[in-house]
Order: C-alpha cells, then sequence, then structure tokens
C-alpha cells in the first residue's frame, strides 16, 4: 500500500483529480459551493440524509429530506442512496439482524453482542454511562458533546458516574472485553500528557485484536505524534473500514490528515463525521476554525459530494455483508456514463485484481464478525437474577431508574426512599433534582436486558405487582386513611401532605388510578374515628422539596367495619352511608323542614360580619342552591354540609352529623345550631 500518508477519505491519491456524477473535479465542486452556496445546499440535505441512514437513523435522515423539498422537487438521482439505504435497514430488520433484538431462543447459548452494544461506537458497551434521560452509553462517547446522541437531552452537570449495574454484567458476561477496557483508560491519559513511546510499548504488550478499533485509534494517535503519518493513517483506514458509521473515527482521522497538512482531505473527513452525527461539537469547532469552508446559504456546513455520500453507505453496507440495491436504474444514460469515467485508479485496481485487496479486505471483515460473535455469547449460566435485584425491596428489577451517582433501584423503590430523604439509599448523594422535577426516566437497556434474559422471572415479578396494586384499588377493603381533619361531602379539603408516609399513601392512590381515600379525625383509643368521608384528588401541586399541596373534595360518608396498617398509614374496611328516603305524607313534612331551615341558613350567612363573610366565600365558595330533589344525593343536600363545614362547631359535634342516615334528623342539628347563634347574637346587641 504506497505512499499511504497522501491516501484522502475516499482511497484516491490526493494529487488526483476526482470527479463526480456530473463530470466535475471535487475542487470545483468547493469552488461552485463557495461561489453559489444555494447551488450546493441543493444536494447538500439529501447527502446528509443517506449518511444519516447509514447510521441506522432513519427518522432523521427522512426529516433531512424534507427541508430541500420543501424549495422544490427533488430529482430521482438525489434521492437514490436514500432509498437504496431505507431498503437496506429494512431488510437488516426484517432478518432480525438489527441492535438490541429481542426473542432469543430459550436454548443454547444466548448472543448479546447488539443488544450490549453501544450506540456510538458499536462495541460492547464500555464503562457504561446512564444519562438521566435513560439512555446508556460508553463514557468515551460521551466526552464529544453535553447531550444524549440520541434523545438530545442535556446530560448532567455533574460528574457523571458509571451504571455499577451494567457495569458489573459487563465485567461477568464479557471479562476479556472488560480487561481491554480497563487498559483504555491509561493510554487515554498517556496520549493527554504526550508520552508517545510509552504508548506505544504499552499497547504492543496488549496484543490488539482486529476489533479493538479505540485501542487501535490511540495507536494511530500515537504514531501521528511520533511524525510516523504512514503507520498512522494506516491504522485510521482500518478504523474507519471496521467502524464506517462511527463519527469519532473520521474525526480522529481528520485531525491527523491536517496535522500531515492535508487541509482539504482533512475537511472531507470532518465532514464525513458530521455527515453521520451533525452534533459532533469537536468536529464542528475545528471545521468553523478552517479559512474558506463553504456553507449553505442557511448557515450549515456543506458536507460530502453525492459520490462520497454513496462511496460511505458502500462501506457501510459492505461491513454489514448485504446486498446493495443498486440505483442505477435512477440514473440516465449519460450520468452512467459519467458515474463509470469517475472512478479513480485505485477503485479500479480494486476492480481488476478482483481476488487481491478486495478479497483480503473481505476475509478481515469475515474475521472480525466472527471474532465479535464468539466474545459476545452469553451462556444461560452467566445469567443469574440476583444480579438485577433492587437493593431496597430485594426483589427483581420492576422500572429501574439508575440516579446520576451511578445505582439503580425500582421506581416504586426510590420514590418511597425519596419520601424520608433526598439523598442515595446508598452513597448518599444528593438526588434533589427527582424531588424537584418528578421525572423518572427508566434505564431502557436494562429493562431490555432483564426482558430478554429474565423473561419468566420478570412475568412472575409483574403478576406480583399487579395483584399488589389491585389490592390497593379496592374502594371498601382496605382503604388508605388519612387521619387529620373533619371532611364533608361535596366540600373542597385543601391538604398540606409533608408526613413521608402520606406522601406513599397519595402516590398510591394515584398509580392505582383511584384517586381516592378516607379522612377521619383523630381518636385516642382506636387511632382514628368509626365514621369519616372519601375524598376525591382533582390536583396536586408538588414542592421542591418533596412535600405537596393536595386539592381534594369530599365524596360519600362511610363507616368503619376493621382498622389495619400498611406501609405506616392506616388502612380500614369500610361500608358507605346512604340516606334512608322517604315518601308521601313524611316527604311532605320533610320538605316543610328543609325549606325553613335553608332560609334560616342564608338569613345567617348574609348576616356575618364582612370580613368573616369574605374569607368563608374564599376559603368554601359561595353557598350551594337547594337541590330539586332532596334525596337524590346519597347523603343528602350539598348546603347542609357546606353549612356544616362554615359554622364553628366542635368536631365532635359535626362527627355526629356526620354519621346520621336520616335527613330529617340531620336538618334538626342544623336547625339547632343556627338558632343557638342567632340568639348569641341576639344577646350580645
Amino acid at each position: 500500500m504506497a505512499a499511504l500518508s497522501g491516501y484522502d477519505s475516499t482511497g484516491a491519491f490526493p494529487s488526483q483529480e476526482k470527479r463526480d456524477c456530473n463530470g466535475e473535479t471535487g475542487s470545483a465542486v468547493m469552488r461552485k459551493s463557495r461561489d453559489s452556496p444555494e447551488l450546493a445546499a441543493a444536494d447538500l440535505f439529501p447527502q446528509r440524509a443517506a449518511a444519516l441512514g447509514s447510521a441506522d437513523r432513519l427518522r432523521e435522515a427522512v426529516e433531512r429530506c424534507w427541508r430541500p423539498m420543501s424549495r422544490g422537487p427533488l430529482r430521482p438521482e438525489q434521492l437514490g442512496s436514500l432509498v437504496d439505504c431505507l431498503l437496506h435497514n429494512f431488510k437488516r430488520r426484517a432478518g432480525g439482524g438489527g441492535p438490541g433484538t429481542r426473542g432469543a431462543k430459550a436454548d443454547g447459548p444466548l448472543s448479546g453482542g447488539g443488544l450490549l452494544e453501544c450506540g456510538g461506537c458499536r462495541e460492547p458497551l464500555a464503562d457504561p454511562v446512564t444519562l438521566r434521560c435513560g439512555h446508556t452509553w460508553c463514557r468515551r462517547c460521551l466526552q464529544r458533546g453535553p447531550r444524549c446522541p440520541l434523545c438530545g437531552e442535556a446530560t448532567e452537570a455533574r460528574p457523571l458516574r458509571s451504571n455499577v449495574i451494567l457495569g458489573h454484567l459487563m465485567a461477568k458476561w464479557f471479562p476479556a472485553k472488560a480487561h481491554r477496557t480497563r487498559h483504555k483508560v491509561r493510554p487515554e491519559e498517556q496520549l493527554a500528557e504526550c508520552r508517545f513511546p510509552q504508548e506505544l510499548s504499552m499497547l504492543q504488550r496488549l496484543e490488539l485484536k482486529p476489533n479493538d478499533v479505540a485501542l487501535q485509534s490511540f495507536r494511530a494517535e500515537s504514531y501521528a505524534g511520533l511524525q510516523l503519518f504512514r503507520e498512522a493513517i494506516e491504522d485510521m483506514e482500518a478504523v474507519c473500514s471496521r467502524m464506517p458509521a462511527w463519527p469519532e473515527g473520521y474525526f480522529r482521522k481528520a485531525r491527523m490528515l491536517y496535522t500531515m497538512g492535508l487541509v482539504d482531505e482533512a475537511v472531507q473527513s470532518f465532514f464525513q463525521c458530521l455527515a453521520l452525527d451533525e452534533d459532533f461539537t469537536p468536529a464542528k469547532v475545528e471545521v468553523e476554525k478552517m479559512p474558506n469552508v463553504p456553507k449553505t446559504a442557511d448557515g450549515e456546513l456543506v458536507c460530502l459530494s453525492r459520490t462520497q455520500s454513496v462511496q460511505l453507505l458502500h462501506r457501510v453496507e459492505k461491513l454489514v455483508g448485504l446486498k446493495r440495491v443498486s440505483s442505477a436504474a435512477l440514473l440516465s444514460r449519460q450520468e452512467k456514463v459519467l458515474m463509470k469515467r469517475k472512478l479513480s485508479f485505485n477503485d479500479q485496481e480494486i476492480m481488476e485484481t478482483g481476488g487481491g485487496k478486495s478479497k483480503h479486505q473481505k476475509q478481515d471483515t469475515e474475521q472480525l464478525f466472527h471474532l465479535s460473535s464468539s466474545e459476545r455469547t452469553i451462556t444461560k449460566d452467566l445469567v443469574d437474577a440476583s444480579d438485577f435485584e433492587c437493593s431496597l425491596c430485594m426483589r427483581l428489577f420492576l422500572e429501574p431508574i439508575t440516579t446520576p451517582c451511578g445505582h439503580t433501584f425500582c421506581k416504586g423503590c426510590l420514590e418511597r426512599s425519596l419520601d424520608h430523604s433526598p439523598l442515595c439509599p446508598l452513597c448518599k448523594d444528593s438526588l434533589k433534582e427527582y424531588l424537584e422535577n418528578r421525572k423518572y426516566a427508566v434505564t431502557y437497556l436494562l429493562e431490555e436486558v432483564i426482558a430478554k434474559y429474565l423473561s419468566e422471572e420478570l412475568c412472575e415479578r409483574q403478576k406480583v405487582h399487579n395483584e399488589e396494586t389491585a389490592e390497593l384499588s379496592n374502594l371498601t377493603k382496605n382503604v388508605p386513611i388519612f387521619v387529620c381533619t373533619m371532611a364533608y361531602p361535596t366540600v373542597p379539603c385543601p391538604l398540606h401532605v409533608f408526613e413521608p408516609r402520606y406522601r406513599l399513601m397519595i402516590r398510591r392512590c394515584i398509580e392505582t388510578g383511584t384517586k381516592q381515600f378516607g379522612m377521619c379525625i383523630s381518636e385516642p383509643q382506636n387511632g382514628f374515628t368509626d365514621y369519616g368521608c372519601m375524598l376525591h384528588i382533582r390536583n396536586i401541586h408538588f414542592l421542591p422539596d418533596g412535600r405537596s399541596v393536595v386539592d381534594t373534595v369530599g365524596g360519600n360518608c362511610f363507616k368503619v367495619l376493621e382498622r389495619g396498617q400498611k406501609d405506616g398509614y392506616y388502612i380500614a374496611n369500610i361500608e358507605y352511608l346512604k340516606d334512608v328516603k322517604v315518601s308521601g305524607e313524611e316527604l311532605a313534612k320533610l320538605m316543610d323542614l328543609h325549606d325553613k331551615v335553608y332560609a334560616q341558613a342564608c338569613n345567617w350567612f348574609q348576616n356575618l360580619k364582612s370580613r368573616f363573610h369574605s374569607q368563608i366565600l374564599q376559603h368554601f365558595g359561595p353557598m350551594p342552591e337547594r337541590d330539586a330533589d332532596i334525596q337524590g344525593p346519597p347523603n343528602g343536600p350539598a348546603w347542609c354540609w357546606w353549612l356544616l363545614a362554615v359554622l364553628p362547631v366542635d368536631p365532635r359535634y359535626q362527627l355526629s352529623v356526620l354519621s346520621m342516615t336520616s335527613l330529617k334528623n340531620r336538618l334538626i342539628k342544623i336547625q339547632n345550631i343556627l338558632t343557638y347563634f342567632s340568639s348569641a347574637r341576639d344577646q350580645s346587641k
């Protein structure tokens, strides 16, 4: 391989003029894009779309094509590569070859390569770090920018901690890979200190394997630091050939080319990096420093030519080993001739030799996948359910949440722990952000691993959880009881919740969907009274320290049949109270009594001092109107309960009214109270 230090990203010598599909040289295309950025932009977006599609980022690829279509129709040849790439990915997924594919057979070895691969470097997770969005990456892949490469959510301001559970799994399931990963930290440190001879000596002792692309890239940088550019480019060409969808490989290659003074080739490699990951911040910074770099009318960097984009896709397809669906049918006869003429000397040499370099490359690629497959095979005896147990409940993870400090807990267990303290249960790091935003993102990778390798245990765990949830959903048995104040049907009852036991109780009421609990007042002997009122949760406002303000309204009255406790709060078996209905002459007398008491209540409210009057309106609202059917509501007219709530009466007396099932007796009680207050007011005058 002669004069490798002069090779560019497409495999051609920089001294040769490369022509695109329109017969123009590469330098002519660059000049054209500088002079007319709008024309260059017409081809830019389909090129990026094809590159994004090759990296399995299909949604972004399709979205990338919409922008130029808004300016006018695209030519068929502009979409050829993207269509091919979409078909390629469809075939790969249909064949079950995509990363993270579920449904592995229970018998024999289990393939864990795709599922436990980093989405950035496509290697087994090295020093896995789980972000607060729930996605997991290698630590090195997260050093390129402050955002998640998949969803774009900003990473933590604090230093990133390794995922303890996934790190343990990688060390147990792939010990050889974990050993090599531990040795990668020291080469990075030596590179940063420019200790290149020591770096090369260390890498030689590690006995690099064909799939150690990260270590190979370190060796390439060491060669470059020692001015051994030919060896450096050889290594980086091999890295980019084995990992054509790895943006960092092209970034490192570009830096070497720039150090060698090959600015144009370096720019093209930077653009290849940005075509795969347009948010690769280090590449953007380096390109923006370079003078005369072409940009589009929108201020975006002009990326690869269509020919170079197609070549990049070809490299991805050759590595995967699938037959590419040709887009030649979309080109005119003249364009086909130009495409044939544009082949570089190197490309022709490969085609003519046939069994030479191209055969060697194929064998090298097959060897790479064989090694990767054998190293990433997980046998059943390696899978132990105890490796996936929550340290709080000692059961299999259910909705695993990984904290910024790297520890993982069930979502429910973490919430219960935070009810008592805003610190991690294991390392005591602060977790106040969970109390502030109430956002818990499940660790997707860990959830998929459990679903794939422990499907039976997960089904059993989910079954137990569903049974517990169904038990909590019962509104007559084991009903949660909040022991605090008097509550009445239809009357608002705002609550300030700060005790850990009641935080848990309110959260369970929300999660089960009932959004109801009982309210009783305290009683020294039994803990709470024999009668109470159900409350319906209408809204919750969480405070940054974990407390909450709960807006509730009264429901039905109930009688306690049996008491108990669960996780610190009271529960009870209850029966609901309903007023006894009357008819005939008794109903007529009841109606007459109702109208008299209602009029008496309105008179009392109107004659209150303005200060008390406004306070009642602010807290309880206006007095309800009379019901058309006074026996319609199960616990009588709403105005009775509103009046009972605003009257300054001893809670024991109010409780005696709450326990009644006779509307007549309730009206008489209220009438007696109003008469007492009216006489007291007259005496004060």
